[in-house]
């Protein structure tokens, strides 16, 4: 196969034959300088296509591997790129670098010299994690306290306490395996699984406790260790100040010292490790040879007499001595914390998916059999009480007045059995497995090699997973220790962090304290990871493909369960305090909401819940009682019309469907950015709005609304209103534009849909202020309302609120937000309306005590009086009373005011203040009818008798054109629009809002008449007015059923 050389980002296929079998393609990628190539540094990529493209790729891993560095991620190319090539000559097709991964000479040159560097220390499953976690889990409970435990407890009980430790971790292992074979692990070990499976509410602040949890753990083991150190200079009779002084002095000392083994690297740290480990073997070798060397005399008085039938039977059954099982259980659990040791540390692994389940799992299998091994052994050949006299050894037969065990073997320990001092034996001496060892001192160097193994391996793990929480953002002021060292990438400001937390408990040097706490945090954290294991089996997302199979959900259900159990069997105070720092944690960040995504197992839960309570709801009937107004806002981008979504936002938050469509011209399509949807949402998000937002291509506003109106939805969560912004400029705008918009309305009513339409009197579109183009089919309001149009009432008494107060800030904050981004331009600003300013409106104020009327002109089935009811529910309008008018006679009004009050009492709305309307028959001010007449002599079409067959000529090609025919034939309509203005004026020029009934328009009246009717009901007030028409069912009642 011959290799042709291609130019930077040139694609040169090279082909072989061999009978009718054709080679696929091989696209070869590499430095233009040949003798770059022939260095050793240099790097050649080759690259196979498949049998139907030659820049059509084969399956690759880089392609799939997310965490590659941005100059070694590869991108498979687009299919508008295949699609292109296709219609021309593949080879002439200009591909660009991004599109197949290509990387420049440099970046080959500097790779290339990269390689020289040695390659970052990593680990495989014995030393990274089995070695790690054996250490960790051998600790001083070990040596200085599971004998004491066995002679509380005796052994039958004490393997019952190693067996439930074994089975919380060996669950909580099993569940880590399973999580960790689910894709690929980076550094930061039990806080990314959790963080990643469960999302960062739960990781981030178990991340938190988990760093400081390790961190403890490194003081308790240190200060361990350092009273090993105290006790063995005091048989030396070597004191420095006091007791406790001088733990704290070797404390300190020692933590200091695997601060600077812990600088030094992973390489000097993991060596450190093995002369641990082999310290550790070694001394049991010497424990268990001690327990078959016949004891001397000396032995014998400390209680220790070998194997003996005798003293097994005695020591299986326990001997509490004001102790309980748990109060044993929670002293021997934190000996099991180490099994995240190796997970911890992920980053530094060759492979964790492989090194974690099989490290782990071998570490417990290891360490059980120590723990089960040793209560057996000492329970067999040591007594419980000893005085370690030999003058207590009995000389004769006589045994009448001996007490104990002691007596069976020639020794009398009566006298401190009953006066309780005895200073030896398993119940009293801690040090009873040096004394039954081969030689003493090796068990010391064992008791030394458990303490600071487990507190070196804390003081690594610590860091690690605290700079991996500091490098998610995922809580303020953290991120200065996000930042790594050398090869390693190395947390060395969390390191001094971590020692200074562990120095502060060691010189606090209260242990009982410290444990009590280290076994909550660890004991959360694997509840959680077991939680994370069965939440992700039970949520069924095809993303949870795990390699280790040997797991079931509910054992790990029931290790989430037994964890939070025992904690509170534990320490009960110690749990609540867990608690209450992981809910301060978990509210921090489920109040700030960071922007992030992992793709938990949280996300697929909530998506199988979506699902199933929507096909459920799709099998339930309606009922009037449930009815919610489900609107479809046809807001444009949402970000130009804020007002028309801040006002169904707040009558359908937390109630209610809203869907905000944006129906985009076709010729508009490709000049939109292609991130603007997500901008758009990110605005929503920001504006606290809950709010669908669908993007709809079509050739005009109605044909789109027409086909979201249809296609919007899912089941029974389909919109049953549709809400629109007024036309305000329709005076100024083409006929086809009105019949555009009318139609819509048309559409509206034949698909038996309710009908919401908002009037702002400043308008509704902010776009201008924004400085960014308008989708002009859809410019259904703006500030257009020219003042040759408004009436003397207005211009005198009308009182504008402006909302254009903020729109230099926030076209600023717009630019701002794009800047850094080269692909969005200006002038198609569709930014998520930034961080600090939004444009505020008047939904976005508290009201008062200023009122909502409503005209009630016609029986809709209830929709005009219960949006109004559902806006005073939020606490902006709380204060805001409902006035209800309705058209009544003057002979009548008092009892229709009386049966209007019935009705709303039925109908249980906190509304009393009715007004009869007495007067709407009246004939309208002439002025004002002369202006509505002025206002649509524009769209008249005029006939003369003689020019008949000219107006039907211009009324097929025009229809949109109003007749004298049909203007006389709706002139008492228009009258009564004209009136019903006036009234409307007259009483709600200091309303909050106005909802008036929307007439229904006749299929004779033609747009232009229509769009005047509706202009005239709402024009001449300064507060946002709403035609509002149900769909003539009803949505109130009155009754139970």
């Amino acid at each position: 196969m011959g290799l042709l050389t291609s130019k930077l980002g040139g694609l040169v296929p090279s082909e072989a034959r061999n009978g009718n079998f054709q080679v696929p393609p091989t696209i070869v990628v590499s430095d233009t300088d040949s003798s770059a190539s022939e260095h050793q540094g240099s790097r050649t990529e080759l690259r196979r296509s498949s049998v139907y493209s030659t820049i059509d790729l084969v399956p690759q891993l880089e392609h799939y591997d997310i965490s590659l560095p941005n100059r070694q991620m590869r991108s498979r190319p687009s299919l508008e790129v295949l699609r292109s090539s296709y219609g021309q000559s593949e080879g002439d097709v200009e591909v660009p670098d991004k599109e197949l991964g290509a990387v420049s000479a440099q970046d080959i040159t500097q790779e290339g010299s990269a390689v020289k560097e040695k390659e970052p220390i990593r680990f495989g499953w014995v030393t990274g994690v089995m070695i790690r976690c054996m250490l960790n889990i051998w600790g001083v409970i070990l040596f200085l306290r599971l004998s004491w435990i066995t002679s509380r407890a005796g052994i039958l009980l004490t393997w019952l306490i190693v067996a439930m430790s074994v089975l919380v971790t060996s669950i909580t292992a099993l569940s880590i395996s399973a999580i960790a074979t689910n894709g690929k692990v980076i550094s930061g070990g039990a806080y990314f699984m959790i963080s990643r499976s469960l999302g960062p509410e739960i990781g981030g602040p178990i991340g938190a406790v988990f760093s400081f949890a390790n961190a403890l753990a490194c003081a308790l083991n240190t200060v361990g260790f350092a009273e090993v150190v105290r006790d063995l200079m005091q048989e030396f009779d070597v004191v420095m100040v006091d007791a406790i002084n001088d733990v704290r002095i070797v404390g300190v000392i020692t933590v200091t010292v695997l601060l600077f083994v812990s600088l030094a690297g992973m390489e000097w740290e993991s060596k450190a490790q093995y002369l641990f480990f082999i310290t550790l073997l070694v001394s049991f070798a010497n424990y268990l040879v001690g327990t078959v060397i016949p004891p001397k005399v000396e032995k014998q008085a400390q209680g220790i007499f070998g194997y003996s039938g005798d003293i097994f039977v005695e020591n299986l059954t326990p001997d509490w001595r004001g102790t309980n099982f748990f109060q044993m259980f929670a002293i021997f659990f934190p000996s099991a914390i180490g099994i995240l040791s190796g997970a911890n540390i992920s980053g530094d692994l060759k492979d964790p998916a492989t090194a974690i389940p099989k490290g782990t799992l071998m570490a417990i299998f290891g360490t059980t059999v120590s723990y089960i091994v040793i209560p057996v052994t000492v329970g067999a050949c040591v007594l419980r009480d000893a005085s370690g006299n030999i003058s207590d050894m009995m000389t004769g037969n006589n045994t009448d007045d001996c007490v104990g065990l002691g007596c069976a073997h020639g020794w009398n320990f009566t006298k401190c059995i009953q006066l309780e001092n005895c200073e030896y034996g398993l119940n009293t001496n801690t040090k009873v497995l040096g004394q039954l060892s081969g030689f003493y001192y090796l068990i010391t160097a064992g008791v030394f090699a458990a303490s600071l193994s487990s507190a070196l391996g804390f003081l690594v793990s610590a860091p690690k997973v605290f700079q991996c929480l500091c490098r998610d953002n995922i809580y303020p002021y953290i991120g200065f220790f996000a930042k790594g060292y050398g090869k390693n990438e190395e947390p060395l400001r969390a390191y001094l962090l971590c020692y200074l937390i562990a120095v502060a408990f060691i010189l606090i040097a209260e242990l009982n304290t410290i444990a009590a706490l280290i076994s909550n945090f660890f004991l959360c954290s694997y509840s959680l990871i077991n939680f994370s294991c069965f939440y992700a089996s039970t949520t069924n997302s095809p993303g949870w493909r795990p390699a280790f199979h040997y797991y079931s959900k509910w054992t790990a259900l029931f290790g989430a369960v037994i964890s939070v159990v025992l904690m509170f069997l534990f320490t009960w105070w110690a749990a609540l305090i867990t608690f209450t720092i992981i809910f301060l944690l978990f509210g921090y960040v489920n109040f700030k909401k960071p922007t992030v995504n992992w793709g938990s197992s949280v996300q697929a839960g909530t998506y199988n819940m979506a699902l199933s309570y929507s096909v459920w709801l799709s099998g339930v009937e309606d009922h009037v009682k449930n009815f919610r107004p489900q609107c479809l806002v046809m807001t444009g981008p949402p970000n130009q019309r804020p007002a028309l979504v801040d006002f169904v936002g707040s009558f359908t938050k937390h109630i209610s469907l809203m869907i905000c469509g944006d129906i985009i011209m076709e010729q508009d399509k490709h000049a939109r950015p292609h991130d603007a949807t997500d901008m758009l949402v990110k605005w929503m998000n920001k504006r606290k709005v809950r709010s669908f937002y669908s993007p709809f291509t079509a050739d005009s506003i109605r044909v789109g609304a027409r086909h979201l109106l249809q296609a919007s939805g899912l089941g029974k969560l389909k919109p049953n209103t549709l809400v629109l912004g007024f036309k305000a400029n329709w005076r100024e705008s083409s006929p086809e534009s009105i019949d555009d918009y009318i139609n819509t309305i048309y559409d509206t009513f034949d698909a038996n849909y309710c009908l919401c339409i908002l009037r702002m009197m400043d308008g509704l579109d902010v776009s201008e202020q924004l400085d960014s183009e308008v989708n002009q089919a859809f410019e259904l309001d703006e500030s257009a309302e020219n003042e040759q149009h408004k009436s003397p009432e207005t211009e005198s008494g009308e009182h504008i609120v402006s909302l254009h107060i903020t729109a230099l800030f926030f076209a600023l904050y717009y630019c701002l937000r794009l800047a850094p981004s080269p692909l969005a331009a200006p002038a198609d600003d569709l930014s998520d309306g930034g961080d600090d300013v939004q444009n505020k409106t008047v939904f976005q104020n508290d009201q008062g005590k200023k009122t909502i009327d409503v005209y009630w002109i016609a029986d809709d089935g209830g929709l005009t009086l219960l949006v109004p009811y559902l806006l005073t529910r939020r606490k902006r309008w709380h204060r805001s009373k409902i006035r209800v008018f309705i058209l009544g006679d003057e002979q009548n009004q008092e009892e229709g005011r009386k049966e209007m009050i019935a009705l709303l009492k039925k109908f249980r709305l906190d509304c009393s203040n009715v007004t009869v309307i007495t007067d709407s028959e009246r004939s309208p001010n002439p002025k004002n009818l002369c202006r509505f007449v002025e206002s649509v002599a524009p769209f008249r079409l005029h006939s003369e008798p003689h020019e008949g067959d000219s107006v039907n000529e211009t009324k097929q090609s025009a229809p949109w054109k109003i007749s004298d025919k049909e203007f006389e034939a709706f002139r008492l309509k228009s009258e009564s629009k004209v009136r019903l203005n006036e009234i409307i004026r007259r009483n709600s020029q200091h309303a909050a809002l106005v909802l008036v009934s929307l007439p229904v328009p006749h299929r004779d009246c033609t747009s232009a008449l229509f769009m005047a009717w509706m202009d005239t009901l709402t024009c001449g007030l300064h507060c946002p007015v709403v035609l509002i028409r149900g769909n003539q069912q009803n949505v109130l009642t009155f009754y139970c059923q």
